[in-house]
């Protein structure tokens, strides 16, 4: 599997994703905005769309319409984009002008499926170089921010009582949410970017409540679900993509079973210490 230059690459792409993926994906969740992942790959969807029509990198277009909408948004407040009306003409808007600008490009077939479900067997080294470059400069600003982007995070009231820039932070953040989501992209599509956004974020929440460690297990399930998915795609020949989302999916489910056990095992104990109490 190995032998072949295109899985090196696909492991290389993929894994580089799946680290950024899982550690911003703790604080997507924590801040409350899967939806604006999902708007972002929408909107990334468009631009991709729009630099192909142009004759460009689908990359740079993804970026110039994914950090525009972050601006935009982050000026005119997240709190606005939480209803569902704003999201779903967002989402419809984009979606049509993304389909026009397939549809007057002269790629339409083969670029309709690879910005839909992703493209991470066809990605080149120069693309690998791209996403190398990006995933390690959103890394770097996550650490860099890491203390106040926690503290925000999962600790708002809090952070607005010391005085953090929160708008500041929010507007960052977003930026930084955009650049990921246009990675994400490239790798598993833009119907199923949730898939390495949020799901090993929300696995990783339901098996610990150290934020450190959940940032490590998200990254860690994140990798694996790549790495099976991509096995499983070579010897299958099926869409990679879709092993992935299952893969996550799986790891979701089986994290929610075993927080369940936890839970139970925890009541009947505190149940069995009030009774000998008693």
């Amino acid at each position: 599997m190995f032998h072949y230059d295109f899985m090196q690459h696909a492991f290389l792409a993929g894994t580089l994703v799946a680290l950024m993926c899982g550690c911003i994906g703790v604080f997507v969740i924590a801040r409350g905005l899967p939806f604006i992942a999902h708007t972002f790959s929408h909107i990334g969807f468009s631009g991709a769309a729009f630099a192909l029509y142009m004759g460009v990198d689908p990359l740079n277009g993804m970026l110039l319409f994914t950090c525009a909408s972050a601006l935009v948004i982050g000026r005119l407040g997240i709190k606005m984009f939480r209803k569902d009306a704003v999201i779903s003409v967002i989402l419809s808007i984009f979606l049509g002008l993304g389909l026009l600008f397939l549809t007057l490009s002269s790629k339409q077939s083969n670029a309709i499926s690879s910005l839909l479900f992703g493209t991470v067997l066809g990605i080149s080294p120069e693309d690998v170089m791209k996403l190398a470059v990006l995933s390690t400069f959103v890394l770097f600003v996550l650490v860099l921010g890491y203390k106040m982007l926690t503290f925000d995070s999962f600790d708002p009231i809090g952070a607005q009582a010391a005085g953090l820039p929160i708008r500041f932070i929010s507007v960052a953040f977003l930026l930084l949410l955009s650049v990921a989501t246009a990675e994400a992209v490239q790798v598993i599509g833009a119907l199923l970017v949730f898939t390495l956004m949020t799901t090993p974020a929300a696995t990783a929440q339901r098996l610990t409540h150290s934020i450190s460690r959940m940032i490590w297990l998200s990254a860690l399930i994140s990798v694996l679900g790549v790495w099976i998915g991509l096995v499983l795609g070579f010897y299958t020949n099926a869409p990679v993509s879709f092993f992935i989302s299952a893969v996550e999916g799986i790891f979701y489910f089986a994290s929610l079973g075993w927080s369940m056990f936890r839970e139970r095992r925890v009541s009947e104990k505190r149940a069995v210490s009030l009774d000998s109490g008693v």
